[in-house]
Protein backbone atom coordinates (compact mmCIF):
# COMPACT_ATOMS: atom_id res chain seq x y z
CA UNK A 1 0.00 0.00 0.00
CA UNK A 2 3.12 2.41 0.43
CA UNK A 3 3.23 2.53 -3.32
CA UNK A 4 -0.61 3.19 -4.05
CA UNK A 5 0.20 6.11 -0.78
CA UNK A 6 3.34 7.54 -3.03
CA UNK A 7 1.76 7.70 -5.96
CA UNK A 8 -1.47 9.50 -4.77
CA UNK A 9 0.77 12.05 -2.72
CA UNK A 10 2.63 12.59 -6.30
CA UNK A 11 -0.88 13.05 -8.14
CA UNK A 12 -1.79 15.75 -5.69
CA UNK A 13 1.18 17.54 -5.81
CA UNK A 14 1.25 17.60 -9.56
CA UNK A 15 -2.40 18.21 -9.33
CA UNK A 16 -1.90 21.26 -7.17
CA UNK A 17 1.34 22.50 -9.80
CA UNK A 18 -0.98 21.60 -12.63
CA UNK A 19 -4.45 22.87 -14.15
CA UNK A 20 -5.04 19.47 -15.77
CA UNK A 21 -7.74 16.84 -15.90
CA UNK A 22 -7.40 13.18 -15.67
CA UNK A 23 -7.44 10.63 -13.47
CA UNK A 24 -5.41 11.67 -11.19
CA UNK A 25 -6.89 15.22 -10.92
CA UNK A 26 -10.30 13.34 -10.95
CA UNK A 27 -8.79 12.08 -7.17
CA UNK A 28 -8.43 15.41 -5.76
CA UNK A 29 -12.00 16.70 -6.82
CA UNK A 30 -13.45 13.81 -5.39
CA UNK A 31 -11.21 13.91 -1.83
CA UNK A 32 -11.48 17.83 -1.90
CA UNK A 33 -15.44 16.93 -1.27
CA UNK A 34 -15.23 16.25 2.47
CA UNK A 35 -19.14 16.05 3.43
CA UNK A 36 -20.42 12.30 2.81
CA UNK A 37 -23.76 13.04 1.50
CA UNK A 38 -26.16 11.44 0.36
CA UNK A 39 -25.94 8.32 -0.93
CA UNK A 40 -22.47 6.31 0.25
CA UNK A 41 -21.04 6.06 3.50
CA UNK A 42 -22.77 8.34 6.00
CA UNK A 43 -20.82 10.01 9.16
CA UNK A 44 -22.62 7.93 11.49
CA UNK A 45 -21.10 4.92 9.71
CA UNK A 46 -24.43 3.36 7.77
CA UNK A 47 -23.94 3.62 3.97
CA UNK A 48 -27.21 4.47 1.43
CA UNK A 49 -27.11 3.03 -1.10
CA UNK A 50 -27.22 4.06 -4.97
CA UNK A 51 -31.33 3.21 -4.74
CA UNK A 52 -32.06 4.84 -0.82
CA UNK A 53 -31.10 1.89 0.78
CA UNK A 54 -29.59 2.64 4.29
CA UNK A 55 -27.38 -0.20 5.00
CA UNK A 56 -25.90 -0.53 8.70
CA UNK A 57 -22.41 -0.68 7.28
CA UNK A 58 -20.48 -0.51 4.42
CA UNK A 59 -19.73 -4.10 5.07
CA UNK A 60 -23.74 -4.62 4.62
CA UNK A 61 -23.87 -3.15 1.51
CA UNK A 62 -20.80 -5.16 0.11
CA UNK A 63 -22.24 -8.16 1.87
CA UNK A 64 -25.77 -7.62 0.38
CA UNK A 65 -24.20 -8.18 -3.57
CA UNK A 66 -24.97 -4.88 -4.08
CA UNK A 67 -21.46 -3.84 -5.06
CA UNK A 68 -21.44 -5.54 -8.49
CA UNK A 69 -24.41 -7.07 -10.41
CA UNK A 70 -21.86 -9.28 -12.62
CA UNK A 71 -24.76 -12.53 -12.40
CA UNK A 72 -23.81 -15.29 -10.14
CA UNK A 73 -25.06 -18.20 -12.93
CA UNK A 74 -22.14 -16.48 -15.12
CA UNK A 75 -19.44 -17.45 -12.49
CA UNK A 76 -20.76 -20.63 -11.52
CA UNK A 77 -20.92 -21.76 -15.44
CA UNK A 78 -17.34 -20.71 -15.75
CA UNK A 79 -15.48 -23.65 -16.55
CA UNK A 80 -15.26 -23.32 -20.53
CA UNK A 81 -14.51 -19.68 -20.34
CA UNK A 82 -12.13 -20.18 -17.39
CA UNK A 83 -9.72 -22.31 -19.34
CA UNK A 84 -9.85 -20.98 -22.83
CA UNK A 85 -8.81 -17.51 -21.05
CA UNK A 86 -6.24 -18.89 -19.21
CA UNK A 87 -2.63 -17.82 -21.15
CA UNK A 88 -2.36 -20.33 -23.69
CA UNK A 89 -5.71 -21.70 -23.48
CA UNK A 90 -6.91 -21.53 -27.08
CA UNK A 91 -5.78 -17.27 -26.59
CA UNK A 92 -2.66 -17.49 -28.90
CA UNK A 93 0.02 -15.06 -28.47
CA UNK A 94 -0.39 -12.21 -25.52
CA UNK A 95 -1.47 -9.24 -26.78
CA UNK A 96 1.29 -6.24 -26.81
CA UNK A 97 0.82 -4.04 -24.54
CA UNK A 98 -1.46 -0.98 -25.82
CA UNK A 99 -2.31 -2.11 -29.08
CA UNK A 100 -5.66 -2.50 -28.88
CA UNK A 101 -7.63 0.77 -29.32
CA UNK A 102 -11.53 0.43 -27.68
CA UNK A 103 -14.28 2.75 -29.17
CA UNK A 104 -16.50 4.13 -26.19
CA UNK A 105 -20.14 4.84 -26.57
CA UNK A 106 -21.23 6.24 -23.67
CA UNK A 107 -25.15 6.47 -22.95
CA UNK A 108 -26.26 8.65 -20.30
CA UNK A 109 -29.95 7.95 -18.61
CA UNK A 110 -31.83 11.06 -16.89
CA UNK A 111 -35.42 11.37 -15.93
CA UNK A 112 -37.38 14.02 -16.21
CA UNK A 113 -36.91 15.51 -13.29
CA UNK A 114 -33.28 15.77 -14.23
CA UNK A 115 -31.91 12.98 -11.86
CA UNK A 116 -28.82 11.29 -13.23
CA UNK A 117 -27.07 14.17 -14.88
CA UNK A 118 -23.08 13.68 -15.62
CA UNK A 119 -21.22 16.23 -16.99
CA UNK A 120 -19.02 16.01 -19.90
CA UNK A 121 -15.86 16.67 -17.81
CA UNK A 122 -17.00 13.60 -15.63
CA UNK A 123 -16.95 11.35 -18.68
CA UNK A 124 -13.42 12.66 -19.90
CA UNK A 125 -12.37 11.66 -16.10
CA UNK A 126 -13.83 8.27 -16.96
CA UNK A 127 -12.21 7.01 -19.76
CA UNK A 128 -8.97 8.92 -18.56
CA UNK A 129 -9.13 6.58 -15.26
CA UNK A 130 -10.03 3.56 -17.73
CA UNK A 131 -6.60 4.61 -19.84
CA UNK A 132 -4.59 5.00 -16.72
CA UNK A 133 -5.95 1.71 -15.12
CA UNK A 134 -5.70 -0.37 -18.16
CA UNK A 135 -2.36 1.26 -19.10
CA UNK A 136 -0.83 0.55 -16.06
CA UNK A 137 -0.18 4.28 -14.93
CA UNK A 138 -1.59 3.17 -11.09
CA UNK A 139 0.86 0.30 -10.39
CA UNK A 140 -0.20 -2.40 -12.09
CA UNK A 141 0.66 -3.84 -15.29
CA UNK A 142 0.12 -2.16 -18.78
CA UNK A 143 -2.43 -4.30 -20.04
CA UNK A 144 -3.41 -4.25 -24.09
CA UNK A 145 -6.45 -1.86 -23.81
CA UNK A 146 -6.70 1.78 -24.24
CA UNK A 147 -10.55 3.21 -24.97
CA UNK A 148 -11.37 6.55 -26.84
CA UNK A 149 -14.64 7.98 -26.55
CA UNK A 150 -16.57 8.02 -29.44
CA UNK A 151 -19.75 9.81 -28.44
CA UNK A 152 -22.15 10.61 -26.02
CA UNK A 153 -25.98 10.42 -25.89
CA UNK A 154 -28.23 11.64 -23.54
CA UNK A 155 -31.86 9.94 -23.08
CA UNK A 156 -34.94 10.85 -20.54
CA UNK A 157 -36.71 8.15 -20.15
CA UNK A 158 -37.87 7.25 -16.19
CA UNK A 159 -38.13 3.22 -16.79
CA UNK A 160 -34.62 3.40 -17.98
CA UNK A 161 -33.28 5.12 -15.10
CA UNK A 162 -34.24 2.42 -12.98
CA UNK A 163 -33.50 0.08 -15.29
CA UNK A 164 -31.54 -3.30 -13.32
CA UNK A 165 -30.01 -6.59 -15.08
CA UNK A 166 -32.08 -8.82 -16.58
CA UNK A 167 -34.95 -6.39 -16.74
CA UNK A 168 -37.44 -5.68 -19.33
CA UNK A 169 -36.24 -1.71 -19.05
CA UNK A 170 -32.49 -3.05 -19.41
CA UNK A 171 -33.42 -4.72 -22.90
CA UNK A 172 -35.52 -1.66 -24.09
CA UNK A 173 -32.60 0.30 -23.32
CA UNK A 174 -29.71 -1.35 -24.79
CA UNK A 175 -32.13 -2.23 -27.61
CA UNK A 176 -32.45 1.47 -28.36
CA UNK A 177 -29.21 2.79 -27.87
CA UNK A 178 -26.49 0.28 -27.62
CA UNK A 179 -23.39 0.84 -30.58
CA UNK A 180 -21.22 -0.76 -32.83
CA UNK A 181 -20.08 -4.51 -32.31
CA UNK A 182 -18.50 -7.11 -30.12
CA UNK A 183 -15.23 -4.98 -29.94
CA UNK A 184 -17.11 -1.75 -29.31
CA UNK A 185 -17.42 -0.97 -25.53
CA UNK A 186 -21.25 0.74 -24.61
CA UNK A 187 -21.00 2.19 -21.25
CA UNK A 188 -24.67 2.90 -19.85
CA UNK A 189 -25.06 5.26 -16.90
CA UNK A 190 -28.37 5.18 -14.53
CA UNK A 191 -29.29 4.71 -10.50
CA UNK A 192 -27.98 0.95 -11.09
CA UNK A 193 -31.03 -0.04 -9.38
CA UNK A 194 -29.71 -0.22 -5.83
CA UNK A 195 -26.39 -1.86 -7.72
CA UNK A 196 -22.94 -0.02 -8.43
CA UNK A 197 -22.61 -1.46 -12.13
CA UNK A 198 -22.36 -4.71 -13.60
CA UNK A 199 -21.09 -6.09 -17.31
CA UNK A 200 -21.66 -8.65 -19.22
CA UNK A 201 -18.95 -11.47 -20.69
CA UNK A 202 -17.05 -11.75 -23.66
CA UNK A 203 -19.00 -15.24 -24.69
CA UNK A 204 -22.03 -13.87 -23.89
CA UNK A 205 -21.73 -11.56 -27.61
CA UNK A 206 -21.93 -14.37 -29.88
CA UNK A 207 -26.33 -15.46 -28.39
CA UNK A 208 -27.35 -11.66 -27.36
CA UNK A 209 -25.20 -9.11 -29.01
CA UNK A 210 -27.18 -5.97 -27.98
CA UNK A 211 -27.40 -6.93 -24.95
CA UNK A 212 -23.45 -6.45 -24.49
CA UNK A 213 -22.14 -3.82 -22.60
CA UNK A 214 -21.57 -1.96 -19.05
CA UNK A 215 -24.03 -0.22 -16.98
CA UNK A 216 -22.76 2.08 -14.37
CA UNK A 217 -24.36 3.93 -10.61
CA UNK A 218 -23.93 7.59 -12.56
CA UNK A 219 -22.03 8.56 -9.42
CA UNK A 220 -19.86 6.27 -9.31
CA UNK A 221 -18.13 8.35 -11.98
CA UNK A 222 -15.33 10.04 -11.05
CA UNK A 223 -15.50 14.06 -9.17
CA UNK A 224 -19.09 12.95 -7.09
CA UNK A 225 -19.41 12.51 -3.41
CA UNK A 226 -20.61 8.96 -3.30
CA UNK A 227 -17.34 8.35 -1.30
CA UNK A 228 -15.63 6.01 -1.33
CA UNK A 229 -16.68 4.64 -4.59
CA UNK A 230 -16.57 7.66 -6.41
CA UNK A 231 -13.03 7.82 -8.07
CA UNK A 232 -14.22 6.07 -11.66
CA UNK A 233 -13.05 2.33 -10.88
CA UNK A 234 -16.97 1.07 -10.76
CA UNK A 235 -15.99 1.53 -14.21
CA UNK A 236 -12.57 0.04 -14.10
CA UNK A 237 -13.83 -3.38 -12.29
CA UNK A 238 -17.13 -3.64 -14.80
CA UNK A 239 -15.18 -3.18 -17.74
CA UNK A 240 -12.45 -5.83 -16.51
CA UNK A 241 -15.74 -8.30 -16.59
CA UNK A 242 -16.61 -7.59 -19.94
CA UNK A 243 -13.02 -8.25 -21.03
CA UNK A 244 -13.12 -11.66 -19.71
CA UNK A 245 -12.05 -10.92 -15.60
CA UNK A 246 -14.00 -13.00 -12.64
CA UNK A 247 -14.03 -11.35 -9.08
CA UNK A 248 -10.53 -12.02 -7.85
CA UNK A 249 -12.66 -14.41 -4.90
CA UNK A 250 -14.03 -16.27 -7.57
CA UNK A 251 -14.05 -19.72 -6.54
CA UNK A 252 -13.10 -18.78 -2.67
CA UNK A 253 -9.84 -20.75 -1.65
CA UNK A 254 -9.98 -23.53 -4.88
CA UNK A 255 -6.82 -23.91 -7.20
CA UNK A 256 -8.49 -23.12 -10.03
CA UNK A 257 -9.92 -19.53 -8.15
CA UNK A 258 -10.13 -16.85 -10.94
CA UNK A 259 -8.80 -18.96 -13.41
CA UNK A 260 -5.10 -16.30 -13.04
CA UNK A 261 -2.29 -18.26 -11.55
CA UNK A 262 -0.86 -14.85 -10.12
CA UNK A 263 -3.92 -13.79 -8.25
CA UNK A 264 -3.70 -15.13 -4.83
CA UNK A 265 -6.47 -17.19 -3.66
CA UNK A 266 -9.48 -14.94 -1.71
CA UNK A 267 -12.21 -16.80 0.29
CA UNK A 268 -14.49 -14.00 0.14
CA UNK A 269 -14.61 -10.30 -1.35
CA UNK A 270 -12.90 -7.67 0.64
CA UNK A 271 -14.31 -4.16 1.66
CA UNK A 272 -12.45 -0.57 2.70
CA UNK A 273 -8.92 -1.53 2.29
CA UNK A 274 -7.54 -4.27 4.98
CA UNK A 275 -4.65 -4.36 4.72
CA UNK A 276 -2.52 -7.45 5.18
CA UNK A 277 -5.78 -9.51 4.98
CA UNK A 278 -5.25 -13.83 4.14
CA UNK A 279 -8.08 -15.80 4.34
CA UNK A 280 -6.49 -18.70 2.13
CA UNK A 281 -3.82 -20.92 3.49
CA UNK A 282 -2.30 -20.74 -0.59
CA UNK A 283 0.61 -18.44 -0.84
CA UNK A 284 0.12 -14.79 -0.73
CA UNK A 285 -2.16 -11.94 0.88
CA UNK A 286 -5.29 -11.33 -0.61
CA UNK A 287 -5.37 -9.20 -3.65
CA UNK A 288 -6.93 -6.22 -1.94
CA UNK A 289 -5.53 -3.52 -3.93
CA UNK A 290 -6.49 -5.83 -7.48
CA UNK A 291 -9.56 -3.80 -9.41
CA UNK A 292 -11.81 -7.62 -9.26
CA UNK A 293 -12.07 -7.23 -6.05
CA UNK A 294 -14.85 -5.11 -3.77
CA UNK A 295 -12.26 -2.74 -1.94
CA UNK A 296 -12.89 0.76 -2.12
CA UNK A 297 -11.92 3.17 -5.12
CA UNK A 298 -8.80 4.63 -3.49
CA UNK A 299 -7.39 0.68 -2.53
CA UNK A 300 -7.39 -0.51 -5.88
CA UNK A 301 -4.39 0.37 -8.30
CA UNK A 302 -3.71 -2.88 -10.10
CA UNK A 303 -4.39 -5.66 -12.65
CA UNK A 304 -1.50 -8.48 -12.88
CA UNK A 305 0.41 -9.73 -15.95
CA UNK A 306 -1.81 -13.15 -16.09
CA UNK A 307 -5.07 -10.90 -15.86
CA UNK A 308 -3.16 -8.87 -18.97
CA UNK A 309 -2.83 -11.97 -20.69
CA UNK A 310 -6.47 -13.39 -19.94
CA UNK A 311 -8.22 -10.39 -21.15
CA UNK A 312 -6.37 -10.56 -24.22
CA UNK A 313 -7.17 -14.19 -25.01
CA UNK A 314 -10.61 -13.77 -24.40
CA UNK A 315 -10.48 -10.66 -26.67
CA UNK A 316 -8.72 -12.90 -29.13
CA UNK A 317 -11.42 -14.89 -29.42
CA UNK A 318 -14.67 -13.44 -28.67
CA UNK A 319 -14.69 -9.75 -29.74
CA UNK A 320 -11.82 -9.12 -31.79
CA UNK A 321 -12.96 -8.72 -35.41
CA UNK A 322 -16.64 -9.65 -34.38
Amino acid sequence: MQKRTSLVAVALGLALLLSSTGYYLSKVRAQGKAQLSHPGRQADGTFIGPDGTTYVSQKAFVESGRRCGFRASQDAERGPDLQKGRPGGGGGTPLPPGSVDIPVYVHVINTTTGDGAVSTPMINDQIAVLNQAYGGTTGGVDSPFRFHLVSVDTTVNNTWFNAGPGTAAEAAMKNALRQGSADDLNIYTNNGAGLLGWATFPSDYASRPKNDGVVVYFQSLPGTAFAPYNLGDTATHEVGHWLGLFHTFQGGCSKANDGVDDTPAEQSEAFECPVGRDTCRAAGLDPIENFMDYTDDDCMFEFTADQSDRMGSMWTQYRNGK
